[in-house]
């Protein structure tokens, strides 16, 4: 069932147009290497499509310029996309986030930033996207289940909120807390997962200018049951890594404890990195199903890095990527 955003959500808690229109400069060191992107990930997206049009609500940010490395491909559909999800804080099965999250209330909300920085500090989540420039992004992405998504999130870099605080040199991970309020999350009732659900990204993965926190899809506002108000997108990771409704960041000198990590860590690497070669304890990665093809239709080729090699193979030189999965 697809959940549509109420309509009287008021006009004061969607961030206002003129705030991302006026700021488009994106990326001004990092904008000629992702324009050097490879066949698989380079292209401008390429003018809207009816999917890209698509979706129940608003769509305060339609107008959000392209990232250069968004893919050409088609996206999933709408309903698709936000109807088949993995919030374990909802329930487990991939309709039940879309069907249990009516009651989620994303707003207000805050994010708590500290740890090994130097400016420290929580807040509002208005005050933290302020600055920053909206950017709609097309990106691949995968996870363990050997199914797949194109989405045009609507997000700004990770890294250009990092740096507001400035982490110290002893910040070396950067470790994510999700709300936890089981009254409102009824799958964090359960003991599937030692909740809070937390995440974690090397400090050089999370300032790559690739990792966005995204705040919305398909031109609008980010839905409840994909991760509202803010989550987490690594394109070139498996989807589990995409932790949603985020209330804490942290800078942190050692690796921090993951959820699907702990929870299974045979199953389940730190590093969550896109490679065919690396098959999953109970089946293999080395090809993939988009959504909506059916399941009659050939699996695809399951691409190194979700094929953004070009851009973030060197963050992982000399390192084993068979164990460090």
């Amino acid at each position: 069932m697809l959940i549509r955003r109420p309509p009287d959500i008021p006009s004061s808690e969607i961030t206002p147009r003129e705030l991302y229109m006026k700021r488009r400069l994106f990326l001004k060191a990092g904008a000629a290497g992702l324009a050097a992107a490879s066949p698989a990930a380079a292209a401008f997206f390429g003018g809207d499509s009816e999917a890209d049009r698509i979706g129940p609500g608003p769509k305060p940010y339609a107008d959000a310029p392209r990232h250069p490395a968004s893919t050409e491909e088609e996206p999933t559909s709408y309903k698709d996309a936000t109807t088949y999800n993995n919030f374990y804080e909802f329930g487990t099965g991939k309709d039940d986030p879309a069907r249990n999250s009516d009651a989620f209330e994303p707003r207000p909300w805050s994010v708590q930033v500290d740890g090994e920085c130097h400016k420290p500090a929580t807040l509002p989540l208005d005050d933290l996207l302020r600055p920053h420039t909206l950017e709609d992004r097309v990106y691949r992405l995968r996870c363990v289940e050997a199914w797949s998504m194109v989405i045009p999130w609507v997000g700004f870099p990770l890294g250009d909120l990092l740096a507001r605080f400035e982490p110290t040199s002893a910040a070396r991970f950067v470790e994510f807390t999700t709300l936890l309020d089981p009254a409102q999350m009824p799958g964090q009732r359960s003991r599937v997962l030692d909740w809070p659900y937390r995440e974690g990204l090397r400090l050089d993965e999370a300032m790559h200018p690739l990792t966005i926190l995204a705040v919305g899809l398909y031109g609008e506002v980010l839905p409840k049951q994909n991760g509202a108000p803010l989550r987490l997108v690594v394109p070139w990771k498996y989807g589990f890594k995409s932790i949603k409704s985020i209330v804490r960041i942290r800078f942190v000198r050692e690796r921090p404890a993951t959820a699907w990590n702990t929870s299974a860590p045979q199953e389940y690497g730190f590093y969550s990195n896109v490679n065919p070669r690396v098959s999953h304890p109970r089946w293999s990665q080395a090809k993939e199903r988009r959504i909506g093809d059916g399941l009659l239709a050939p699996k695809r080729e399951t691409l190194m890095f979700n094929g953004y090699g070009d851009q973030v193979a060197h963050l992982y030189a000399g390192m084993d990527l068979t164990k460090h999965f």
